[in-house]
């Protein structure tokens, strides 16, 4: 049986949401029903069913760590790693293949709401690096020129720092490494990661940016899946973006509000109050976000 390992990024601090975020991280801010942590291990065990992938989810923490602790051993997750410091992107990759952990490595992000088709993604990864390897030598052979990376691509002209040129391969990132030109896209933060890939990540890689410049350098450029560009992709990690993500919900649910005993969310009102919110008797909360000894407008 195929595995495939998943680790959703969890690790922020969460600073733009505070202080909403002061006594809950995160990817544990409920998005109406539940939070983008749960909603994303939802979404990677939606690919169990071809090819008899069997998941497993990681996720990293740090900001308010037992509690993302808490949710992941609630939510069945194979483990999660508590960093004492931050260790960027590459870091909590490499450790986990450090770890033994072996079948390909999904990335997904704990602030992002979204509607992909992951396992449509990671067969298009596969396919990429088959395809690669088929063009020059094994993946697993010291000099490989094929692949190891897929990255997934949104367009969000905002940050469309992305060039990707023709035949879909990552030539550069905009005011960081490499050209300027091609097709621009945003990384949405979705990727995969081959076995070989993992094992190429520099001890000590805080940056994953770093690393993608010297698989550039090395003759094998990550893959970019510009597949599901036109995709709902929503960083809930603001007000705006928490608004937006909520709406979206919504609609996901087919309903117009939600009440329990964290929060209640009306669309017809554009607003979200959160337990412990103060509010006069008979008060309508109207474009607003409200929560404990805070208000957004919206």
């Amino acid at each position: 049986m195929e595995r495939l390992n998943v680790l959703i990024l969890a690790a922020g601090l969460g600073t733009r949401l505070r202080p909403l975020t002061s006594d809950i991280p995160k990817p544990l801010v409920p998005v109406v029903d539940k939070s983008i942590l749960e909603q994303q291990a939802i979404k990677a065990r939606a690919i169990v069913g071809c090819e008899g992938n069997w998941i497993r989810l990681h996720a990293n923490a740090h900001y308010l760590a037992d509690q993302v602790v808490a949710e992941g051993n609630r939510l069945g997750f194979e483990k999660v790693w508590v960093e004492p410091e931050i260790l960027g992107t590459a870091g909590p990759l490499k450790r986990i293949w450090q770890e033994g952990y072996r079948g390909g490595l999904l990335i997904m992000n704990g602030d992002a709401y979204c509607s992909f088709d992951l396992k449509k993604f990671v067969e298009n990864a596969k396919r990429a690096f088959a395809a690669g390897a088929q063009n020059g030598s094994a993946a697993d052979s010291p000099d490989s020129t094929a692949p190891g990376v897929a990255l997934l691509a949104v367009d969000f002209p905002k940050v469309n720092t992305f060039r990707v040129d023709g035949e879909g391969r990552l030539v550069g990132v905009s005011g960081r490494f490499g050209s300027n030109c091609g097709t621009p896209a945003t990384f949405s933060g979705v990727s995969y990661y081959s076995d070989e890939a993992l094992a190429r990540i520099a001890d000590g890689e805080f940056d994953i940016r770093e690393f993608w410049k010297s698989e550039i350098a090395a003759g094998r450029p990550p893959f970019v899946d510009m597949s599901q560009m036109d995709a709902t992709w929503i960083d809930m990690g603001s007000p705006e973006g928490l608004w937006n993500a909520t709406a979206a919900r919504l609609a996901e649910l087919g309903v117009d509000s939600w009440q329990d005993d964290r929060l209640a969310v009306s669309y017809k009102n554009r607003s979200i109050v959160f337990a412990g919110a103060d509010l006069v008797e008979g008060e309508v909360v109207k474009n607003e976000i409200r929560g404990k000894d805070f208000s957004w407008k919206i």
